[in-house]
This record gives C-alpha cells, sequence and structure tokens, in this order.
C-alpha cells in the first residue's frame, strides 16, 4: 500500500495577504510591481531616471544643479520615496496600503542583505553602499506612511512635530548622506528646513487633506481658536480659522528661518537647492497669506512665473553669496 500524498496546508493569513497584495498592485501603475527577477544595475538606474522625471511637487529632490555624479543617487532616493509615499497615499483600502507598505519594508530589509529585486533597491543598493546610508532613515519614512493609515488627527503641535520627523525630515538627511555632508548640525538645521516645508504644505492643504479624512492643524490649537470640523467642512474660513492658520504660518516661517544656515554650510550646488526649498515653502507661505489665510475657498499656489523667479534667485545666489536666503538672514541678523 502506498502512502496518499499528503498536500501542504493553506496558511489563511497568507493566502488573505497575497489577495491584499494583488488588490494594492491592480491599483497601481503596473511598473510599480516587484519583478520575479531582477533589473541589471544600468537598467534599475533607468528606471529611477524615468520615474524622477516623471514627477513633480514642491519637495522634489532632484533639479538639474546638482552634480552628474550625484544626480543617480537622487534618481534612486526619490524612486524609494515616491513609490512609498504612492503605497500609503494612492490605494483606498487602509489594510491593503499596510501589506503593501509591509512589503516594501521587507524589500528594504533584503536590500541591504544583497538580495535586492525591486529595480528601486538594485540602484539604491548601490547608492547606501557610496554614499554609507544607514537603513533608518528609510525606515522612518515607511513608519509615516503606516502612521497615514491610523491616525488622522494630532492633538498638539509637538505630536505633528513628532510625525514630521518620520515624514519630511529623513528625505532631508538623505540628501546630506547622499552629497557626503553629515554631521550633527547639518542634520539639525535639515530637520527644520524640512519640518517647516511639511507643514507649509499642511497650510495650504487644509481642505484637499480634509477631504482625504485628515487633519493636521493641532486639535488643541483648533479648540484655542474656536475652531473645528464643521468649520473646515463648510468651506467658509471664520475669522477665528484666519486667526488659527495665521499663527500656524508664522510657527511654519519660524522653522524655516532656524534651517537658513545650512545653506552657507553646504557646497554651492547643494545650496541652491536647499536655497529653492526655502524660497519655495516661504513662498507658499506668502501666498496663504495674500489670500488672507483663506485656503478653504482655493488652494494657494505659486504660478509659473513665480517659480522661475524663485530659481533665478537661487541661481543668482550661487554666483553672489551674499544674495543667498542664509547671507540675507545673517545681515538682517547684524
Amino acid at each position: 500500500m502506498t502512502a496518499a500524498r499528503v498536500q501542504p496546508e493553506q496558511n489563511p493569513a497568507q493566502e488573505e495577504q497575497k489577495e491584499l497584495l494583488a488588490r494594492g498592485w491592480d491599483a497601481l501603475p503596473a511598473a510599480y510591481r516587484i519583478p520575479d527577477t531582477a533589473p541589471t544595475p544600468a537598467e534599475a538606474l533607468a528606471y529611477c531616471k524615468r520615474l524622477a522625471r516623471s514627477h513633480y511637487e514642491n519637495f522634489h529632490v532632484v533639479t538639474r544643479f546638482l552634480p552628474a555624479r550625484l544626480r543617480p543617487h537622487f534618481h534612486a532616493i526619490y524612486a524609494y520615496c515616491r513609490i512609498a509615499d504612492d503605497l500609503g497615499d494612492e490605494v483606498p483600502d487602509r489594510e491593503v496600503a499596510l501589506a503593501l507598505l509591509d512589503l516594501w519594508g521587507s524589500e528594504l530589509d533584503a536590500c541591504y542583505r544583497g538580495r535586492a529585486r525591486h529595480p528601486v533597491f538594485v540602484a539604491l543598493a548601490e547608492t547606501i553602499r557610496v554614499c554609507s546610508i544607514p537603513k533608518e532613515p528609510f525606515a522612518d519614512l515607511l513608519t509615516a506612511f503606516r502612521q497615514d493609515q491610523t491616525m488622522t488627527r494630532y492633538e498638539t503641535m509637538q505630536e505633528l512635530l513628532g510625525y514630521c520627523h518620520y515624514s519630511a525630515n529623513p528625505v532631508g538627511r538623505l540628501v546630506l548622506y547622499a552629497c557626503g555632508e553629515v554631521s550633527e548640525e547639518n542634520f539639525r538645521l535639515s530637520d527644520a528646513t524640512c519640518t517647516a516645508l511639511q507643514l507649509a504644505n499642511f497650510w495650504q492643504d487644509v481642505r484637499v487633506d480634509f477631504e482625504k479624512g485628515r487633519v493636521y492643524l493641532p486639535q488643541e490649537d483648533m479648540r484655542r481658536f474656536g475652531v473645528s470640523d464643521e468649520t473646515i467642512a463648510r468651506g467658509t474660513a471664520t475669522p477665528e480659522f484666519r486667526a488659527l492658520l495665521k499663527q500656524e504660518v508664522e510657527f511654519a516661517r519660524e522653522l524655516f528661518e532656524d534651517g537658513l544656515p545650512l545653506i552657507g554650510r553646504v557646497p554651492r550646488e547643494l545650496a541652491i537647492d536647499i536655497d529653492l526649498f526655502g524660497r519655495g515653502g516661504l513662498a507658499i507661505l506668502r501666498a496663504i497669506e495674500r489670500q488672507d489665510f483663506d485656503v478653504l475657498r482655493a488652494r494657494p499656489a505659486l504660478s509659473k512665473r513665480s517659480k522661475l523667479a524663485l530659481a533665478l534667485r537661487a541661481i543668482g545666489g550661487k554666483a553672489l553669496p551674499f544674495f543667498r536666503l542664509g547671507a540675507r538672514a545673517a545681515g538682517k541678523a547684524a
């Protein structure tokens, strides 16, 4: 008598995870999927470059002003951040998003073990090696994206700054690692700039975020000024709402000013990008002020002309360092 072949038992948890991941990939661009076979390093770099050039937002870390030798590193870092953000933000189902983010975290772990498969991680592996980047800033970003799935309100400004520690500051630190400008003081100044830029984007997008079920205005500040979710839902900027946003704009502006000295501490090529980040964030705050802090009626935005002017001023700062934001701030302080 021959023994019956024992079929392996199906693990319900594994099957559920596979189903969640399948639904997630279906909601995202096909190019995001993890291939069965790892691409060559050249193919991986080309993938990251295409992805970086096909997207744009205020916190775009790749600019034409960077030295050519640094661009592949920035493309790889940007591609990692871009896809991780989309895994958390472009998938409507929370459980599906969390499953995708966990998988992305597993791929990050595999990358640090030398077993990268996704083109992003194949390219990133070289950047990590050349630039000696630890895993922490990459992993911190995933912490923030997971937090977005479970936390939609922040009680205090301190709690919100804790979120920015994971959602914004790691990007600035990755930039410093890629450029070889690593020091505790540079990290501190970069953190101030990145957090300020994150807050500026939050104040710009109060209505947009509310429609996604998120409110980043600190709850205790809202109560103190007499602002509620209903205020935002009505879309009418009351005097109380304007007063609240004025306070939050001033808080973000002070953070930008705290981070300005970083411009004078890094090579000029990187200083242009940092200058643009600062100018762009401050321009968002000024746009909010020009609307008398009414971001509920219309989203404050920078025109193409304004963006060009910011870029030209930043480039001028490279040729004439006195005109950099940091130098001008120092001059005023003197």
